[in-house]
C-alpha cells in the first residue's frame, strides 16, 4: 500500500443515500482474483444501460469528473454485503477520498486497509461539498478540507491516520513487530513459522 498523499480535485458529487456494495460494483464483476481492474465497474448499473450504453445524465459519464479523486456522496455509504472489491473498485476508479455523514462500519475499515480515506461529516457541511465545483485540496496530517471559501476540520483515529500516512497494510502493520515476534517464538514451545 502506497502512502497516502494530499489530495487536491474537484469533488464528484454523487447525492444518494444508502448507496450499497452491490450497487458500487455489482456482484457479476466480482470474479477478479486481484485487486485491480474492478475500476470499469464502479456503479456500473447506474453508468450503463440495459444494453451497456452509458447513461448520459449519471454523474460518472460527465467528463468533467474524469480525473477527480474525491467522491462526495450521502449518508450510510458502503452498506450493504462486506465486499473488499467495493473498495477496491473505487479505488481502481481513481478515487482516493470518499466524504460522506456515515459510512457502513465494515465498508470504512475496509477502506483504511487499502489506502482510501473515508471522511464523515455533518450533513450539512457535506451538501456544501456536493455543491462545491473549485477543486478542494484534502490534508490528511492537518486533517483538514480547504475549499475556495472555508477550511473544515474532520475527526480520524490516529492510528488509521497513522496506517495511511505511512502506506501500512495489514501485513506491513504485522512485519512492524518482527523482532517481538521472533523473541516470542523462541522463547516457545510452539513450533517457528519464521
Amino acid at each position: 500500500m502506497e502512502p497516502f498523499q494530499n489530495v487536491s480535485s474537484i469533488v464528484t458529487p454523487l447525492d444518494k443515500v444508502n448507496i450499497d456494495t452491490d450497487q458500487i460494483i455489482p456482484k457479476q464483476f466480482l470474479k477478479l482474483v486481484q485487486k485491480s481492474g474492478f475500476g470499469k465497474f464502479v456503479f456500473f448499473n447506474w453508468r450503463f444501460d440495459e444494453k451497456e450504453n452509458p447513461v448520459s445524465d449519471f454523474v460518472l459519464n460527465d467528463s468533467a469528473y474524469d480525473n477527480s479523486q474525491i467522491l462526495v456522496t450521502g449518508d450510510n455509504f458502503g452498506c450493504g454485503s462486506s465486499r473488499e472489491h467495493a473498495v477496491w473498485a473505487l479505488q481502481d476508479y481513481g478515487f482516493s477520498v470518499i466524504i460522506a455523514p456515515s459510512f457502513a462500519d465494515i465498508f470504512y475499515s475496509n477502506c483504511f486497509k487499502n489506502g482510501i480515506l473515508p471522511i464523515s461529516l455533518d450533513q450539512k457541511i457535506t451538501e456544501q461539498l456536493l455543491a462545491e465545483s473549485n477543486p478542494i485540496q484534502i490534508n490528511l496530517e492537518k486533517q483538514i478540507i480547504k475549499t475556495s471559501t472555508q477550511e473544515i476540520p474532520f475527526e480520524i483515529d490516529s492510528h488509521k491516520k497513522k496506517i495511511l500516512l505511512e502506506g501500512l497494510d495489514d501485513i506491513a502493520q504485522t512485519f512492524q513487530h518482527i523482532d517481538k515476534i521472533a523473541e516470542f517464538e523462541k522463547n516457545s514451545t510452539v513450533p517457528s513459522v519464521l
